[in-house]
């Protein structure tokens, strides 16, 4: 597009302009500097530059001389011969004035009179243009090729013929040209076209002129005929209104009739859209057949449909991305509850839709622990208080089977119940529910009991055998265990002593041989077992209590299991 300005520097500055204004249909909020070139009797060229912004002219050399060398092979330099603000009454913050210095890539002046410069750029041109159509061509067709392809070398050639009498009629004229307007030096409106009358019939009264009916939006000059002839080569956009409310915008050229001492002004309506076209009245059939600006309409109708696509398009992807994010955070407070309520991996394969059967445990660790005097607590605290005291509680319990990777099972009132091995096999069950006990006694300390003011005791039970494990309920599903060990878990709770974890011999043997330090409690009568040989579990002799509380190295445990230690010493490693 930009190549397409013109053929020179000149025109290509005298067309920036109007380039701007094709591109403010599509962005109205731009704000375009302004170009003019004027040519000095002494033949130097001088560039003018407008803009609302101060400070910028600095990068309009850089920027010309870009222009210059990649589109017409040549060098410019620019000097500042002028810095000042509205001396025209353009209505720009900033006016700067360039001298323009434009050389050929050896060095000598662009000028015109320069015979010299022309004879020598002519023969370059046409020693490349030979370099490039040598091929098989050969005498007179080698040099007709070069000068019929030389760039516009019938059009620099060509002096325009023009007429002793001008073969249109009147009406024609103004029918062919809709929209234009004559008018003389005191801007006094001498002749219009037929829409231009119909659409602001004030134009027809005597005496009428351009500034009652018009004002002068771009460039921004002050409406007479100097400043308009100074800006001559630029794109002239004027508005009228045709009442209150309706706004009609034309947008042309000024053409000087010498002879007649009068403007010529050929113009169309500005618009962009079909809407703008109602909106000021008008219809396409107002509009002259040869004028593009029907194209236009509906080419950028067609194209702001489009963007208005593209623009929902994003909404509707911004909306979605919105929901996604709110959609993920309700996954994770799902999946968070979940996990809580089912071991990970079950409750995986339940969202995925596979069935979990209920599968048998050969060997696992079940604890229960409960508040000594519970009931007497509840008989004289206010139930909040109660609340409170489980809720602390508890969140210390849940902590500390992360710490020690075993699952819990359910609370059930002042009960909790968790087991190691199960849903993951592993071999340092009892190991690793020994060391949550250890965990649990040492973290009641800091549980207030509200009835006595004094931290609360608990009872912790501990037995070791196989299980049947699986998913109970559709609605509220739980993970549940079935089994003899269980109840004898549960035996051991209820049998023990405040304060003290109570071990079932099961379980005994699978931490005698490392480092805890047990003591046998003897024979006790059970409920429903007879007698059984039980013990206390007193502390683990190899790990401090931070270790055991998970306060070192971000609290994570890791247990080493040494499959070919038939002793599984299971000692607690911590990290």
């Amino acid at each position: 597009m930009l190549r397409t300005l013109g053929g020179n520097l000149i025109e290509f500055i005298g067309n920036l302009d109007a380039l701007h204004s094709y591109l403010a249909l599509s962005y109205q909020e731009m704000n375009a500097p302004s170009f003019r070139v004027e040519m000095t009797d002494d033949g130097k060229m001088l560039l003018h530059y407008y803009s609302d912004r101060k400070g910028l002219y600095h990068i309009v050399p850089g920027i010309m001389e870009a222009v210059a060398k990649d589109f017409f092979d040549s060098h410019v330099t620019m000097v500042v011969v002028n810095r000042s603000e509205e001396d025209e009454r353009t209505g720009k913050k900033e006016h700067v004035v360039f001298l323009v210095k434009q050389t050929n890539e050896t060095g000598k002046i662009r000028d015109k009179d320069n015979s010299s410069y022309r004879e020598e750029a002519l023969f370059q041109r046409l020693r490349n243009r030979c370099a490039s159509l040598v091929g098989n061509k050969s005498g007179w067709d080698l040099i007709r090729a070069v000068v019929l392809s030389e760039e516009g070398s019938h059009q620099s050639t060509l002096s325009p013929c023009y007429l002793d009498k001008l073969w249109m009629e009147k009406k024609a004229f103004c029918s062919a040209f809709p929209f234009h307007i004559v008018f003389d030096k005191d801007l006094k409106v001498r002749q219009t076209g037929v829409n231009i009358e119909k659409f602001v019939p004030g134009l027809q009264a005597r005496d009428a002129t351009m500034d009652q009916y018009f004002t002068i939006i771009h460039p921004q000059v002050t409406f007479n005929i100097e400043s308009i002839r100074k800006f001559i080569n630029s794109q002239f956009v004027l508005k009228s209104y045709k009442d209150k409310q309706t706004t009609l915008k034309l947008r042309g050229q000024m053409l000087w009739m010498d002879s007649l001492g009068c403007m010529l002004y050929l113009c169309s309506p500005k618009l962009r859209s079909l809407q703008e076209l109602q909106d000021v009245g008008l219809h396409l059939a107002d509009l002259a057949q040869h004028d593009v600006t029907r194209d236009l309409v509906l080419l950028n109708q067609q194209r702001l449909a489009e963007m208005e696509l593209t623009n929902q398009l994003e909404r509707k992807k911004e909306e979605l991305r919105i929901l996604s994010r709110h959609l993920e955070a309700e996954k994770e407070k799902t999946e968070t509850l979940l996990y809580a309520m089912l071991p990970r991996h079950i409750a995986n394969q339940l969202k995925d839709g596979k069935s979990v059967k209920a599968g048998e445990f050969k060997v696992c660790t079940i604890l229960f622990s409960d508040v000594v005097t519970f009931t007497n607590i509840c008989a004289v605290c206010e139930p909040i208080s109660i609340v409170h005291m489980l809720n602390s509680m508890y969140t210390k319990f849940d902590r500390l089977t992360n710490v020690h990777d075993i699952y819990k099972v359910e609370t059930i009132g002042d009960a909790y119940m968790v087991v190691g091995g199960v849903p993951v096999p592993t071999e340092t069950h009892a190991h690793r529910v020994a060391n949550f006990a250890l965990g649990m006694r040492l973290a009641v300390k800091e549980v207030i009991n509200p009835a006595t003011g004094k931290p609360i005791q608990i009872r912790v039970g501990l037995h070791t055998g196989s299980v049947l494990a699986g998913v109970v309920g559709e609605k509220m599903p739980r993970y549940c265990l079935f089994g003899d060990t269980v109840n004898t878990a549960s035996r051991m709770e209820s049998h023990g002593v405040p304060d003290h974890i109570h071990l079932s011999s099961s379980t005994y043997s699978e931490l005698k041989d490392s480092a805890f330090n047990i003591q046998e409690r003897g024979q006790i009568e059970v409920k429903g077992k007879g007698q059984m040989t039980t013990y206390f579990l007193l502390g683990n002799m190899v790990v401090s209590e931070d270790s055991i509380m998970g306060r070192e190295d971000g609290g994570i445990c890791f247990y080493r299991e040494d499959l070919h230690d038939q002793t599984r010493t299971g000692a607690l490693f911590s990290l």
